[in-house]
């Protein structure tokens, strides 16, 4: 991408603040038990909404980058170490075993970024049409429950029994993802600011625009960092 487009950051952004948002409250009812148990309406929105966002705004940036097949290798690679690391903490009995990881964010957006070039080809309409598809099936088979898909839990079919303490599977969020670069081939067609006249210079906005442009090190870190910090607090109090 030449130019960035601050939106695109910006509305990342967002979506990384509220993923912190909600590891924060899970540590404090989970790890800490400084809150009681039960999903916030916040916890629910940000886990039901932000992840679709997420994946959109993926799309339309792949549209409007470069080597999607490195970027999507990477972002997979960090995905599996993120996965092995939350698998090390249960092996060790630092961690429950439905925390450990089995396809999280970062696996599911670096396959979809690595199927890209795939999907690419097709006219828009047909992108259009597919990741509706996708999405509408992956939208039903998430409450159902397949005793013979012991091992397709990526493309979202699942046991009874299957748990993941992150879980974004390729139905929808393939779908999603593919969404997205429908709007990134015909909204920003022109690959530059919706907002030309819009100076994203407010504090808030800058904010959310350098959050946006480093969500991959804020993923990875942020929740070391946050409890890191809650367990020092909890030794001074």
């Amino acid at each position: 991408m030449k130019k960035r487009i601050w939106e695109l950051d910006a509305a990342r952004g967002l979506c990384i603040l509220g993923m912190v948002l909600v590891h924060l409250l899970y540590d404090l009812q989970h790890l800490f038990a400084w809150l009681p148990p039960g999903a916030s309406p916040v916890f629910s929105f940000v886990m039901e909404w932000g992840g679709v966002l997420f994946f959109l705004i993926s799309g339309i940036c792949a549209t409007l980058g470069n080597h999607p097949v490195r970027r999507g290798a990477i972002v997979f690679g960090c995905g599996v170490l993120v996965s092995a690391v939350t698998y090390g903490m249960v092996a060790l009995n630092l961690a429950d075993p439905s925390m450990a990881i089995r396809f999280g964010v970062l696996q599911s957006l670096g396959t979809c970024m690595l199927l890209w070039p795939v999907f690419r080809r097709l006219p828009v309409s047909v992108t259009g049409i597919v990741g509706a598809v996708i999405v509408a099936v992956g939208l039903y088979v998430q409450h159902q429950s397949f005793d013979f898909a012991q091992w397709l839990y990526p493309f979202g079919l699942r046991t009874a029994s299957f748990m993941s303490g992150d879980y974004f599977p390729l139905m929808p969020f393939l779908g999603f993802f593919l969404l997205g670069t429908v709007l990134g081939r015909t909204v920003y067609q022109k690959k530059t600011t919706l907002f030309p006249n819009v100076r994203p210079d407010h504090r808030m906005v800058r904010l959310l625009v350098q959050t946006g442009r480093w969500s991959l090190p804020v993923y990875l870190l942020h929740q070391p960092v946050l409890t890191g910090i809650l367990m020092l607090v909890e030794v001074l109090i």
